[in-house]
């Protein structure tokens, strides 16, 4: 049997385990009372926010600390953020992780999403208006191009090596080679013939850049007609700062993985209840992205 002294010794020791036990739990949060979460601007910045607003606020109450969404005025800004600290949760597209590892920042991807059929990709496209003549991208020399973004992956980065495959420097194939700043913006300039022929991504008939503006109000899918799809690139990333402490990291990885079913609807908002869930991922799953950006470096060089 235990005396009083042993039942009483007990119980400290105990209680000094949980007590050390909740403040290691507590301790990140201490340290981060805010966590920042910054986003590129795939879409117009009130559109991100009202995409991003719910999942936000349910990430705040499931780590248990302020969770504040920064939307980037272009995708170097996501990547600045993260190199001086001040973003501390990334959510990028892949050639924008891929340059913020490429120029040194040290992040590490954490997760991606799924697609509703099981895939984990979407592609880059290249639209015309449907009422345009031109069928192939060799019917389009000294016309007018439309990029998204020089970090874009599906909107500038992919785009320059399928032209690249087909022997094209853009900047000397076609007459003007414009950056839109997003997505949707993309997709405007060539609904009102800034551009003719204008890159964007699509995972498939329908969920695209277009189908969501279609959603919204702001094209008619008719209006568009695909002459070039990519070949499946890697969904984009989310990505936290590698000095994060380790449970932080954990406990934000748990908050994603759980949030298709702990908040559904802010979870289904981010996709339009296209998404199935989020995938864990790391470095690895995005290598051959950081190759593609190499190589898009090496043709810069080669024009200069």
């Amino acid at each position: 049997m235990f005396n009083r002294r042993q039942v009483l010794g007990t119980a400290f020791a105990v209680g000094t385990v949980a007590l050390t036990g909740s403040a290691r739990a507590a301790g990140w949060r201490d340290k981060y009372p805010e966590l920042v979460m910054g986003i590129v601007p795939a879409e117009n910045a009130s559109g991100v926010a009202d995409r991003y607003a719910p999942f936000v606020e349910y990430l705040s109450k499931a780590l248990g600390t302020k969770v504040t969404l920064r939307i980037a005025n272009d995708y170097a800004a996501v990547i600045e953020g993260q190199r001086n600290g001040s973003i501390h949760i990334a959510g990028y597209g892949p050639a924008s992780y891929a340059r913020a590892v490429v120029t040194g920042v040290k992040v590490e991807p954490f997760c991606t999403t799924v697609n509703s059929d099981g895939t984990v990709g979407y592609y880059s496209v290249f639209y015309v208006r449907a009422d345009s003549p031109y069928q192939a991208i060799d019917d389009l020399k000294g016309k007018n191009l439309g990029l998204v973004d020089p970090n874009s992956t599906s909107g500038n980065n992919v785009p320059r090596f399928i032209l690249n495959k087909h022997h094209i420097m853009p900047e000397s194939y076609f007459a003007h080679v414009t950056y839109t700043g997003s997505h949707e913006n993309a997709v405007i300039a060539l609904q009102q013939k800034t551009v003719d022929i204008a890159a964007n991504w699509w995972n498939s008939e329908d969920d695209s850049n277009l189908t969501r503006m279609v959603k919204k109000g702001l094209a008619k899918k008719e209006d568009f007609r695909i002459i070039s799809k990519s070949d499946l690139i890697p969904n984009s990333p989310y990505a936290y700062l590698t000095d994060l402490p380790d449970d932080a990291k954990a406990a934000i990885w748990k908050a994603f993985e759980e949030a298709p079913t702990k908040d559904k609807a802010a979870y289904d908002k981010l996709s339009d209840g296209k998404d199935r869930e989020f995938k864990q991922v790391d470095a690895k799953y995005y290598g051959t992205v950081v190759e593609l950006i190499k190589f898009i470096d090496s043709l810069r060089k080669q024009k200069s």
